[in-house]
């Protein structure tokens, strides 16, 4: 079975089972996003899960595109993957935790579907806490299809539990399905969700029926809903007997020319600092994910998104350095092409951006090569007048952290000299940086549309006016480029090539207050793509709602594609204030804004 067939067997199930089949949204969050990246299927629709009809119905399915970082580290084993491909179905306030559970079993094990044999599979179920109680329903459920007691586990809200996406949102216990590898057991205390790689999960079933608000309460959602996620990498290694997701499809060619490359090399990997078939791995997964990063519009920099996509792009050049691949073969350009061979079917802008993919992935590379000459230089003055020849763990760090260094690279160039390196200083920097950029990276992810508050909606429903005004202002090329909103303000992007003028942010500020002002009805109405598009509506984010969107028209001054929530007229907004217009990135503006 292809990667192909198993998503067109997955949807077409659920199609059976009267789902309608939607388009999956971008990598970026796109008008309201609640984290960084789409790091899971329900981010496009959380609106419809706290309540909103979404124009399709309610049962969906559809294919999903994610990036996850938070695994990164893992990143070289059997299963983890930066970039994967999720097939999800969903319930809006449909069928619940019985229903979902069966459709998943039945698409699993029917000979007309999968196949896979039932003692293979072991679940999990959560184990109930002062939030809500143990997962009763699921287990009876399991235990009605023939799963065995024995391999039904119930386990803490750490194991089974999901969301959040940010601070606040709707979230709720889950069971997940587990595949038994035949591994052996790694201890007596081995069960799905060990990390030997014994069990692998394969699929995800979310009962999302709660809502967590600020002060930490886990209040009923006004409806339940079903959010299930089947990863396409995972399902298709065990379906084909594989141990790990690099043997599939989806990366063998990849893996093949990395093979190639290493064939024609004399390399002694006894040194421990190597692991080719872990570097590999590596290359492999980062620039199949910075592959459709840039597809989607990021570019490398040092913030953000752009942030990551540089960080995956640099580690992967580090790994081939290690590998001893040599910066003129070009490898990470040859991988590029060959993932967009892959996925040019299913992704026809592949093939529509690939220039535009070389040539960053080749960008990119050239300054990670100036970085590293400049962080040469600063070793050589690092390990001039050593004291007990010994580089300390914060040097070593400082290399690793300003100039991309790994340590590997720096312990072989100590060795080189006679000396060595702190590691377990290095160690500890490394946990330190780590918990920083935890911590900064859940602030970040509690950005974007925050919650669904009165506040919130407000300053959401006042980008639709900013938006409108900047394209009367600076011209109707104007095309937003992202947001971010919490309670307290607003930030909107924009494409400009230049810093607004006092003037022109003046009149900005008054176009949007007099549209306050006038007490605008704010309307929605749902409607096909071509029809909105007809009617005038900008519709920048149309692929993520499908064939039906919603359009909110404030007035006759601003009509737009959108599935967020909004006031019900601008007077509610009172009044509109431009707090800072600054750069965002190359050819993108921004502004952030508060409402009086």
């Amino acid at each position: 079975m292809t990667s192909q067939q198993l998503i067109d067997k997955y949807l077409e199930f659920f199609k059976s089972k009267g789902h309608q089949i939607i388009p999956g949204a971008s990598l970026i969050p796109e008008h309201d996003p609640s984290v960084l990246f789409t790091t899971a299927g329900m981010h496009p629709l959380v609106p419809f899960l706290l309540g909103e009809k979404h124009p399709q119905g309610k049962r969906l399915t559809d294919l999903q595109r994610c990036i996850r970082t938070v695994d990164i580290d893992n990143v070289g084993d059997n299963w983890h993957s930066t970039f994967f491909e999720m097939l999800g179905n969903w319930s809006l306030g449909d069928y619940f935790k019985e229903d979902a559970i069966k459709l998943a079993y039945e698409f699993l094990t029917n000979k007309e579907y999968l196949n896979i044999y039932p003692g293979k599979l072991s679940v999990t179920v959560f184990a109930g806490d002062d939030t809500a109680p143990k997962d009763d329903e699921a287990i009876r459920t399991w235990l009605s299809l023939g799963i065995p007691e024995e391999r039904i586990y119930a386990l803490p809200k750490e194991d089974n539990w999901w969301g959040p996406a940010g601070e606040t949102g709707p979230c709720g216990p889950d069971t997940e399905i587990f595949y038994d590898t035949d591994k052996e057991k790694c201890s007596d205390k081995c069960q799905p969700g060990c990390g030997c790689g014994k069990y692998v999960e394969i699929w995800n079933l979310v009962f999302m029926c709660y809502n967590k608000t600020k002060e930490g309460r886990f209040l009923p959602l006004a409806q339940k809903n079903i959010d299930t996620g089947m990863g396409v990498e995972r399902t298709l290694a065990i379906l084909h007997t594989f141990d790990n997701s690099y043997e599939t499809e989806l990366f063998k060619p990849v893996m093949d020319l990395l093979e190639d490359k290493l064939s024609g090399h004399s390399q002694d990997f006894n040194d421990v600092s190597k692991d080719p078939i872990k570097s590999k791995r590596i290359i492999a997964d980062h620039i199949r994910a910075s592959v459709f990063l840039l597809m989607d519009g990021v570019t490398p920099s040092n913030l953000d998104q752009g942030y990551i996509l540089r960080r995956l792009i640099r580690r992967a050049v580090r790994h081939a350095k290690l590998l001893e691949i040599k910066k003129e073969e070009k490898v990470n350009q040859q991988i590029a092409k060959l993932y967009i061979n892959i996925y040019k079917e299913r992704y026809p802008k592949l093939l529509e951006q690939q220039d535009i993919i070389i040539n960053e992935l080749q960008k990119e590379e050239d300054k990670f090569e100036i970085s590293l000459n400049n962080g040469l230089k600063v070793f050589a003055k690092i390990t001039t007048n050593l004291k007990d020849n010994k580089i300390t763990g914060l040097d070593a760090f400082h290399l690793y952290d300003t100039y991309g260094f790994p340590i590997e690279m720096t312990i072989e160039l100590a060795k080189e000299k006679n000396l060595t390196v702190d590691e377990k200083e290095f160690n500890q920097e490394f946990i330190k940086h780590q918990e920083l950029s935890r911590k900064g990276a859940e602030k970040k992810f509690k950005g974007g549309l925050a919650d669904h508050s009165e506040m919130t909606t407000k300053l959401h429903t006042a980008t639709h006016l900013l938006h409108q005004a900047l394209r009367q202002v600076l011209g109707e090329q104007v095309q937003q480029k992202g947001s971010n909103i919490n309670p307290e303000r607003l930030r909107f992007d924009f494409n400009h090539g230049e810093k607004m003028t006092p003037e022109q942010l003046a009149n900005v500020e008054k176009i949007v207050n007099d549209q306050i002002q006038k007490g605008l009805d704010i309307k929605m109405e749902e409607m096909s793509v071509d029809e909105a598009k007809k009617s005038g509506a900008i519709g920048l984010f149309a692929e993520k709602y499908g064939d039906k969107v919603k359009v909110y028209s404030i007035g006759d001054f601003s009509k737009e594609i959108c599935g967020g929530p909004h006031a019900k007229n601008t007077k509610e907004l009172h009044h509109f204030k431009i707090k800072k217009e600054e750069s965002s990135s190359a050819g993108v503006r921004r502004i952030k804004a508060i409402l009086q």
